[in-house]
C-alpha cells in the first residue's frame, strides 16, 4: 500500500527505467542504504526504499523527482556548535532555509558553523547528498524541524543521492531522539 500523499504516477515516470534495473539493485543493496535499511528496522520501520532517476542532492531536486511539495523533503544537514567541531544535525523541511542565528539563539551557543565533507562524513558516515536522518556511526545531537509535522508523510535521504524513503514527523522523532523546534520561516 502506498502512503498517504504518495503520487504513484509521478514517482514511477521518474524512478529508474527498467533498462536502468541493474542500477536500481546496485543502488539498493549499496553498503550505506542497507545500513539505513536495518536502522529504520531497529525502530520497527520497513519503508520501501525508492531509487530516483535523477539525484535527489536537495530538497527541490527530491521533490521534483517524487512529484511532491519540496516541504515535503526532510533535509538532513550538519553542522558545528559555536566554534567546535561538534556536530549538530537538523532536519530540515525544504521549504525554507535553517535560520541559524534563531537555531543558535535556541540552543544557548554563540552561533552555528556549516560543517563542511569531511566532518559530516565522519559524523554521518554519509556523503553530503544522502545523509539520512539515522544509521551514523554514533547517536547525533539531532534538531527536527516542527514545520515537518505539517505534512502526513514526507521523504528523507536514504544513504545515497538517488535513494529516498517516506516516513513521517513522528517516526523520525521516535527515530532520532530529536528535540523539536522551530528552525526557520
Amino acid at each position: 500500500m502506498l502512503p498517504e500523499g504518495f503520487r504513484s504516477e509521478a514517482s514511477l515516470e521518474r524512478t529508474l527505467p527498467v533498462n536502468s534495473l541493474f542500477m536500481t539493485e546496485a543502488i539498493s543493496k549499496h553498503p550505506a542504504v542497507e545500513r539505513v535499511r536495518a536502522a529504520l528496522a531497529l525502530h520497527g520501520l520497513s519503508p520501501e526504499i525508492t531509487i530516483l532517476s535523477d539525484s535527489a542532492r536537495s530538497a527541490k531536486e527530491a521533490a521534483a523527482g517524487l512529484g511532491i511539495e519540496v516541504g515535503q523533503v526532510c533535509s538532513s544537514l550538519i553542522f558545528t556548535l559555536g566554534d567546535s567541531t561538534e556536530p549538530l544535525l537538523i532536519l530540515t523541511s525544504g521549504r525554507h532555509r535553517v535560520d541559524t542565528d534563531l537555531v543558535a539563539k535556541n540552543l544557548g551557543v554563540s552561533h552555528l558553523g556549516r560543517a563542511d565533507a569531511d566532518i559530516v562524513r565522519s559524523a554521518t558516515g554519509f556523503a553530503i547528498g544522502g545523509v539520512s536522518p539515522v544509521a551514523h556511526p554514533a547517536p547525533l545531537r539531532t534538531i527536527i524541524d516542527l514545520a515537518l509535522n505539517d505534512y502526513d508523510v514526507v521523504w528523507a535521504a536514504a544513504g545515497h543521492p538517488h535513494a529516498v524513503y517516506p516516513t513521517t514527523y513522528d517516526e523520525l522523532l521516535r527515530s532520532t531522539a530529536a528535540q523539536a523546534m522551530v528552525v526557520g520561516d
